[in-house]
């Protein structure tokens, strides 16, 4: 509902996945966008066959009546000075801008593996505060960037990459400033060795966005215990929809809610359309969250 200060949104990742191009990579976008309108998603996260161009984006989603949620953006500041992220990241921050976007989704990719045949024990990890130190100091200057354009990073805490674990959430939190937002991802949060709602209490102050993953235990402990690459516990299906796994969402939107936040539930699981049909599941996931967020709303009138 469009006044209300929680939306839900959803990610094309549900019918084609950019990663690996091979699952769903023979749908098009419009099924896509038109499903997702069909089944009550308000707005669309970016995937790579969206419009690169601001004015058509917006007469592509405009044409279906949906906002655009915000947009993955692969950042290197794990390797790169602040300065040359700002060059980098110039027009993809202009596209999400124009489009009335608040957040961007920052996904650190420097010496990231989510996307190499390489188990995922051997991500990139920052060994001491001295690094943590400097690498806040980036992720904050380039934020106060993208902030002065309107727009507030989310740094989205990524199995495969620097920040995975609470740990180093974490780490993160603690050497960056407030201009730095979280994207809480309850899926990687989960797999990466956390408890949602700990997590979540914990540095709820700084989360701006929110990623809805749900996880099935089983498959997540076969992908630590056989040292499964982050792409193959994907198609092993370790992720799928709220509602479809172990996740309290139901006490996730409650503190989010007793928090104050305003901004957007995103629906987000990378599965295998041919083994999770991608109308069926991202109808699942947002009639999980869009019940959940009418009972509460029920409750406060009550």
């Amino acid at each position: 509902m469009k006044n209300d200060p929680i939306r839900i949104g959803i990610n094309p990742i549900s019918w084609s996945n950019d990663d690996l191009p091979t699952l769903g990579g023979e749908i098009p976008l419009s099924t896509a966008l038109e499903e997702g309108k069909a089944i009550g998603y308000e707005g669309f996260e970016l995937g790579n066959k969206f419009p690169k161009d601001p004015a058509a984006l917006r007469s592509l989603m405009a044409g279906y009546g949906l906002d655009v949620v915000s947009g993955w953006y692969s950042g290197r500041l794990g390797e790169r000075s602040a300065a040359e992220e700002i060059v980098t990241v110039e027009k993809h921050l202009h596209l999400l801008a124009e489009n009335g976007c608040k957040v961007m989704v920052y996904g650190e990719v420097a010496h990231a593996i989510q996307g190499e045949p390489i188990p995922l024990y051997k991500r990139p990890r920052m060994r001491t505060d001295d690094e943590w130190k400097r690498y806040g100091e980036r992720v904050t200057e380039f934020a106060r960037f993208t902030l002065s354009r309107g727009v507030r990073l989310a740094y989205h805490h990524h199995m495969g990459a620097y920040v995975e674990s609470p740990d180093d959430v974490d780490h993160l939190m603690a050497h960056t400033g407030e201009d730095v937002g979280l994207l809480f991802d309850s899926g990687h949060t989960y797999f990466g060795g956390g408890d949602p709602l700990t997590v979540l209490d914990r540095h709820i102050a700084r989360i701006c966005h929110v990623h809805c993953k749900d996880v099935r235990p089983g498959i997540v402990r076969l992908a630590r215990n056989r040292q499964w690459t982050f792409l193959e516990s994907v198609l092993n299906g370790a992720f799928t929809v709220p509602g479809d796994g172990v996740i309290d969402f139901a006490a996730i939107i409650a503190r989010l809610k007793a928090h104050g936040y305003q901004g957007w539930l995103v629906v987000e699981a990378e599965q295998d359309p041919a083994v999770a049909p991608s109308q069926r599941f991202a109808k699942k996931g947002y009639d999980t969250l869009r019940s959940l967020l009418d009972r509460d709303a029920v409750r406060e009138v009550a």
